[in-house]
């Protein structure tokens, strides 16, 4: 009995202190766990609130550059006609102005106007009478009807655009946070804010940054609505894309775009589910994939008839159906009087007109009608090209190289290097996959299905450029320029953490020099030596050009127009004049602003034409360089009169001083 007690006694003892000590070890590891759980949470907002405050830090640089840049520059070619466009829009609800580009982005850059005691010339003939007379609309309301408050008018129009240029570099930034991170999602965010080619046409009243941030917030809430289908992501998607389709009209083809990425959804939920192809389950989910587009697409023109309906409550409707009709007499051969070109069986461009001729004298319809206006407009335009200078050459029906050139010649080297490497990086892993047999095309876009819709946004949109035309500029191609900025760094981050150097057996002096270390240092490098370019480029940004190209000063020779002159040195040309003490100057000038207006009676507006300024006691010229390059070069498709070619001007042998980079000074006795 003795012997039984003690054992009792130690088995309640022993199972005591299990007991206690189970439940300290729980209570232990609870307390573990939420400690871990605060750390980890903490840690998130520290890290958040940092990578959030050097986003910040990015954005009040480009702010600043922009402003700082938007101080120093005249008006250029567009904010002649898109300033006063914009006003007479957002004051007067009339868009008789401009129909060529829709209204959002001219007239959020007008608000700042509505603050100003301003006159319109609503008196002139210009607007009474003339069919779209933007050009001396712009002129009369910019430099003429109020005084000497040009400067102050074309600066408050363009804090809109800047303010949207801002947008869309945190847009950047919160896309890339949710594919790559947020110390990752940093690099592209960089990238767009100290980009030469954002900080120029980022704070010009045009559409180029507009429809850039149109592209990527369109395909940003479609892929989002796609892979997490919901009445919210549904109305989301539908009404960014009706918003974007109110910046530029190229954003028509976020439609085309939308249904590759549908169609090949529909194929992977399809596969995913074990649906057979066109079996009836894989049917009814592609109907209900296509009611969704349908519903985006309802919601975004919907907007769309919204606000045109509104900027054309004052327009009336009379002038508006004969200016539609006027403008459209070109279109095509112009509309058919008698309607009997239009059948629903063939929607031929002299039935277009015909259509929207139609539309523009029904008052339900007539927004939609100066929709549709703008889309035959640009449609004519694009299939017509525009004359432009490229490479020794003026012509007018475009060159199917000039975008993949101006990109190589424009786009800074260090960009350049990274996109080239994230490319080969990007081969390096297809064919290593294969080598493997480790993954499929429908696992990779699966799980890359965002990285894959940017990848086919640019395919597409560059094939369009290349084939069309209408060699615009740099500018044209902007909106593509995010997405590859993503792409490189998704593609560097994957190499920057990959182990190929093992799997394929690498001698070990190519592990050394394709080591973390040496990656980072080398992304470093050219972070650095992007920010060392774009600042040495400051003020001068549109005429930003890489080494190759010819840098900021020789960059005319390749490439002119808005890749390097659109009118941006008239300011400096009158600084020049006052400091030079000239009393007369011929000016042949190519931009939006008024030299009279900044010269006075010094200047003479001046073209080759007219001979030689000597012999008309003009000891002084200033030509732009896009004037000069056109009048000078050879002609491919384009007709050009001998008068016109500046031949006089080749005794001279150099210019005797630039203005900015875009205005030649030529002293001539």
């Amino acid at each position: 009995g003795k012997v039984h007690k003690i054992t009792v006694l130690s088995m309640d003892y022993i199972g005591h202190r299990y007991y206690n000590y189970t439940g300290w070890r729980i209570i232990l590891k609870v307390a573990i766990f939420m400690l871990n759980r605060i750390f980890f949470f903490i840690k998130d907002k520290i890290f958040g609130f940092f990578s959030w405050s050097l986003v910040l830090i990015m954005l009040l640089g480009s702010s600043l550059l922009m402003l700082s840049t938007s101080l120093q520059e005249s008006a250029i070619m567009d904010e002649l006609a898109h300033i006063p466009a914009g006003y007479s829009y957002s004051r007067f609800l009339d868009y008789r102005l401009n129909p060529e580009h829709p209204p959002l982005i001219k007239a959020l850059a007008a608000i700042p106007l509505l603050f100003k005691d301003l006159n319109f010339p609503l008196e002139n003939k210009i607007w009474k009478e003339e069919v779209n007379g933007q050009w001396g609309a712009g002129n009369q309301f910019i430099y003429w009807n109020n005084g000497q408050r040009a400067d102050e008018i074309i600066f408050w129009s363009r804090i809109f655009p800047i303010i949207l240029t801002l947008i869309l570099i945190i847009f950047v930034y919160w896309w890339s946070k949710e594919l790559l991170g947020r110390w990752w999602a940093l690099i592209p965010t960089f990238l767009v804010a100290f980009s030469p080619h954002f900080l120029a046409h980022g704070h010009y009243l045009t559409t180029d940054v507009g429809a850039a941030l149109g592209f990527f917030i369109g395909l940003y809430f479609f892929v989002k609505q796609l892979t997490n289908p919901s009445k919210k992501n549904t109305i989301w998607a539908g009404i960014f894309f009706g918003l974007a389709q109110l910046m530029k009209f190229s954003l028509v083809l976020l439609i085309p775009i939308y249904i590759l990425l549908l169609v090949i959804w529909w194929l992977i939920s399809s596969k995913e589910r074990g649906f057979s192809f066109l079996s009836r389950n894989s049917l009814l989910l592609f109907w209900d994939f296509l009611k969704s587009f349908l519903i985006i697409l309802a919601i975004g023109y919907l907007i769309v008839w919204l606000a045109y309906f509104i900027f054309t409550i004052n327009y009336p409707i009379e002038k508006q159906k004969l200016d539609t009709e006027s403008t459209l007499n070109s279109f095509a051969g112009g509309p058919d009087p008698e309607g009997n070109s239009c059948r629903l069986s063939s929607l031929s461009p002299r039935c277009l007109a015909n259509l929207d001729i139609w539309m523009a004298g029904v008052p339900i319809l007539r927004g939609l009608g100066h929709y549709f206006l703008g889309v035959l407009m640009v449609m004519q335009r694009s299939a017509g090209g525009n004359t432009a200078y490229f490479l020794g050459e003026v012509s007018g029906g475009g060159w199917w190289s000039y975008f993949p050139v101006v990109f190589l010649l424009k786009e800074s080297l260090p960009a350049l290097i990274l996109i080239f490497v994230g490319f080969l990086a990007g081969l390096g892993r297809i064919f290593i996959r294969k080598y493997r047999q480790s993954s499929s095309l429908k696992n990779y876009l699966t799980l890359n299905f965002a990285e894959f819709s940017m990848l086919a946004m640019v395919i597409f949109y560059w094939l369009y450029s290349v084939k069309s035309p209408l060699n615009i500029g740099f500018r044209h191609i902007l909106p593509t320029i995010p997405f590859i900025y993503i792409l490189t760094t998704g593609s560097f981050k994957k190499w920057l953490d990959s182990r190929l150097e093992r799997d394929i057996n690498w001698s070990s002096t190519v592990k050394k020099i394709t080591s973390k270390h040496l990656k980072v240092l080398f992304l470093l490098l050219m972070l650095i030596w992007v920010f060392i370019e774009t600042m040495s480029a400051s003020p001068y940004f549109l005429s930003y050009f890489n080494e190759i190209g010819g840098g900021v000063r020789y960059g005319y020779r390749s490439v002119t127009d808005s890749n390097y002159d659109w009118g941006q040195d008239l300011i400096r040309l009158k600084k020049f004049v006052e400091e030079n003490k000239i009393e007369k100057i011929a000016v042949d000038y190519f931009g939006g602003g008024d030299i009279k207006y900044y010269l006075g009676e010094k200047a003479e507006g001046w073209r080759s034409s007219r001979g030689n300024p000597a012999d008309s006691n003009i000891d002084w010229l200033a030509v732009s360089v896009n004037t000069l390059q056109s009048a000078t070069a050879r002609t491919k498709n384009f007709e050009r009169k001998p008068e016109d070619e500046y031949s006089w001007l080749s005794s001279y042998d150099q210019p005797y001083a630039r203005v900015g980079t875009s205005i030649f000074i030529y002293r001539l006795r």
